[in-house]
């Protein structure tokens, strides 16, 4: 019976010292999370300033269309210009993501595909990726306005025509963070998380 006993104690001291150390874990789990957070997309942008009016261009797509880029949009929808050539391995990677995207966010986002170059490469790597459906632009003075200097490169244009988000996009949480930047009616995920952290340490501040 003693046995039995000592056994049950040994047993429950077992699970408490699990229990506590699990806690602990967990802690320093979402410690570890905090500090390794998805990054958003990287600005690195001399030219645009999130919150700013877009510059406004009108330009023929490839297709010939007259694309106004910039400005209120009439049908109250934001525009995500995704700047790409068909010599960039991680833009053509990227493409799947971008239509998926497109696809999803159809109720309030249009795309408008943009490069420079000459017109047949991009008539020849708008097959190959199958994107007749999107507006293509080959400018120059698009990307040059725009203060494009790396690809893939996204800019993400509110329905007032005004700089929502912006950044250098290498994977589908960095097109993602764009919208969660807009949503958030914040420059970038980095903005956002800064505020976050700032917002913990004033409340224990003001609790110590």
């Amino acid at each position: 019976m003693d046995i039995l006993v000592i056994s049950n104690i040994t047993l429950w001291i077992a699970f408490i010292v699990m229990l506590i150390v699990n806690l602990a874990l967990a802690r320093q789990i979402g410690v570890l999370y905090e500090r390794v957070a998805p990054a958003g997309a990287l600005m690195l942008n001399k030219t645009l300033r999130v919150g700013a009016a877009a510059p406004q261009l009108a330009i023929q797509d490839l297709y010939g269309k007259l694309l106004e880029i910039g400005g209120p949009d009439v049908n109250g929808r934001s525009t995500l210009l995704y700047f790409i050539s068909p010599d960039c391995p991680v833009c053509g990677s990227l493409i799947p993501v971008v239509k998926s995207a497109a696809r999803a966010e159809s109720s309030w986002l249009q795309v408008i595909l943009a490069s420079d170059g000459d017109n047949q490469d991009h008539k020849g790597y708008i097959s190959e990726k199958g994107l007749e459906a999107y507006p293509y632009v080959v400018s120059e003075l698009l990307g040059k306005t725009y203060g494009i200097s790396k690809l893939p490169y996204a800019v993400l244009i509110d329905e007032k025509g005004l700089i929502a988000s912006m950044g250098i996009i290498n994977s589908r949480e960095q097109l993602e963070s764009l919208f969660e930047a807009k949503e958030k009616k914040v420059a970038s995920i980095q903005d956002y998380i800064k505020q976050q952290h700032s917002g913990v340490e004033h409340r224990e501040s003001n609790q110590s």
